[in-house]
């Protein structure tokens, strides 16, 4: 697989997605009880800890990322406060990166719950950045069980303030076309870069919003606002060139299904294997010579959203194999199953570490 190329500025399909107050909608899931209630994610009030994250109903009596526990517990003294886990917002991370993958691999995380994705060239749902996005928060929803939003836009800027538009679990477009209408009162708070500061200082000029700034002459703006009066000048017009930055190399190649109805015991799985494998095959045959198989795999999501992976040392994907860790899987568990997946683990033989496997036992 060749490096992936930066597509022109002006032809970029840019996707933001953000998950759904992440932490917070991970420990829900882990725990239905907690639906409906107002919690966060953080540390302990009686240690100086701070919150993480909060979801939508602590939200409503004022309780926000970053603020003290003590001062959350006061605002809202039903608050459940839950010691955050790491390990399964990774794990949760990796599986909505896993499905990103399927689409482009300009991907740039800009944390475990956030990314960007330059879809322009993926001819996935004929190549629609918007159905793209639909598709993507409608897998992350039936596989990990919580809500992404998704903002689609020409460039970054504007697909991270369009992913706030229709939250939670909702997506917004601003096509080449809408940009200037969509910035035009857009505050200026909202621009990257802009702090509370310099928000203060602008509106002290009169200028509180996008619009105002594109009305204002570029040369006399960085004269009264220096080389950053540059920036936010171009941003407020909808310029942003930056490219979306992926040093990204695969490191598996997998296909899964979340089934409508659950699979209630092991043959009904083991049915479902040839056609899991064929996808797999023809994923796989779009991969160029700098990959080798070194492992195969196979994940069993069970009914209640608690999950599995085995896999076994092979250099080429088998029904007989996965029939094999289908069974190993089962095992684990016992119990209806939601989602298979099938895939294999590679060696980018690009990589130096990767070469040196070559002369492996």
């Amino acid at each position: 697989m060749t490096s992936p190329s930066t597509p022109p500025a002006h032809s970029r399909k840019i996707i933001h997605i953000d998950a759904d107050c992440f932490y917070a909608a991970v420990e829900v899931r882990d725990n239905p009880a907690l639906r409906g209630k107002p919690i966060a994610v953080g540390g302990s009030a009686e240690r100086r800890g701070v919150i993480a994250t909060a979801s939508y109903e602590a939200r409503k009596f004022g309780v926000r990322s970053a603020m003290a526990s003590a001062t959350a517990m006061r605002r809202c003294p039903q608050l459940i406060l839950i010691p955050g886990r790491m390990p399964v917002y990774r794990d949760a991370s990796r599986q909505m990166h896993a499905i990103f993958a399927d689409y482009t691999e300009l991907i740039e995380p800009l944390s475990l719950d956030e990314a960007f994705l330059d879809v322009s060239a993926s001819q996935r749902c004929r190549g629609s950045a918007t159905l793209i996005a639909g598709e993507i928060r409608r897998r992350i929803a039936a596989d990990l069980g919580i809500t992404v939003s998704a903002g689609i836009a020409p460039n970054k800027f504007i697909a991270k303030v369009a992913s706030d538009w229709n939250k939670p679990d909702g997506q917004f477009v601003v096509t080449p076309d809408r940009v200037h209408a969509f910035l035009e009162d857009l505050p200026v708070g909202r621009i990257w870069g802009v702090g509370k500061v310099t928000a203060e200082r602008l509106a002290q000029h009169g200028i509180k919003t996008c619009g105002d700034v594109r009305r204002r002459d570029l040369f006399e703006f960085v004269q009264q606002f220096g080389q950053f009066g540059e920036h936010i000048h171009k941003l407020a017009r909808g310029i942003d060139e930056r490219p979306v930055v992926s040093e990204w190399r695969r490191k598996s190649v997998s296909v899964e299904n979340t089934y409508a109805e659950d699979l209630p015991d092991l043959e009904a799985c083991r049915a479902r294997l040839p056609e899991l494998l064929e996808s797999l095959l023809t994923r796989l045959e779009r991969l160029d010579d700098d990959y080798r198989i070194h492992n195969c795999f196979l994940k069993m999501k069970f009914c209640d959203f608690s999950q599995t992976t085995v896999e076994r040392r092979q250099t080429a994907p088998d029904y007989a194999d996965y029939a094999m860790l289908c069974e190993q899987a089962w095992q684990r568990g016992a119990r209806p199953v939601r989602l298979l997946g099938l895939g294999v683990r590679l060696d980018d033989l690009t990589d130096g570490g990767g070469q040196l496997d070559l002369f492996g036992g």
